[in-house]
């Protein structure tokens, strides 16, 4: 699947720095946090009756898809097949509920971190449907891995809310926020820095401001036309 777009993205040496930051934060992630993810991994398999990890596939780098690993948090419902997921959502467990509060659910993203499939951070990696459909320009974000958490995470961190209140939530993703998380993306891309990808990692660990270098627009919400 061809990745090519008109716009420049990451320069060798900071693809380098990157990947290299990765690796060593992924592998000390995961020697400090392995108890972490096993007992939340045993917690969700008693309180889900399945595999306490789910796996998903997603869109990655240059188009290639890649399983992507969580700790499961959802029951399947009769009646809901959509991948969004919004406030309330009856799928949720109730332990489920507080996995995700915790973004525990997430940790084991490390292990695709360490192995090359995602970043810690970048554009979240997609359900096939909306990456691998981008055209043009847009295609940029595919140059790059998926990230655990990104500029668009943030933005949108309380995107489950936000769907809550809206009467078609899967159309409001895909005609509005979606739309939006690329233009966030993309300039995330455009205008790259490593200390932004430490910027961004310290407001995700400490649940403060954006994904921009400065708060100035964090208290807007939605959070449109804020790049």
């Amino acid at each position: 699947m061809p990745t090519s777009s008109g716009s420049a993205g990451l320069s060798l040496s900071q693809r380098c720095l990157k990947r290299g930051f990765d690796l060593l934060v992924s592998f000390s992630g995961l020697l400090l946090l392995s108890w972490l993810i096993g007992i939340t991994y045993l917690i969700a398999s008693i309180d889900t009756k399945a595999n306490g990890f789910f796996l998903q596939s997603r869109v990655g780098k240059n188009g290639k898809y890649f399983n992507v690993i969580k700790i499961k948090t959802m029951r399947p419902v009769t009646g809901i097949n959509t991948t969004v997921t919004r406030d309330g959502d009856p799928r949720i467990t109730k332990l489920g509920f507080l996995i995700r509060k915790y973004k525990l659910d997430e940790l084991p993203q490390l292990i695709n971190v360490f192995f090359g499939q995602m970043s810690l951070v970048g554009p979240r990696p997609d359900v096939p449907g909306f990456a691998d459909k981008l055209t043009g320009d847009d295609r940029i974000i595919l140059t790059i891995r998926p990230g655990i958490t990104g500029p668009a995470t943030l933005a949108y961190r309380d995107e489950e809310k936000l769907l809550a209140e809206q009467d078609d939530p899967e159309t409001y993703n895909k005609k509005i926020i979606y739309p939006e998380k690329v233009k966030i993306n993309r300039e995330y891309i455009e205008n790259y820095s490593f200390f932004r990808d430490i910027v961004i990692l310290y407001k995700t660990i400490f649940n403060t401001g954006n994904g921009s270098l400065t708060d100035s627009t964090s208290n807007k919400k939605p959070f449109h036309n804020q790049w």
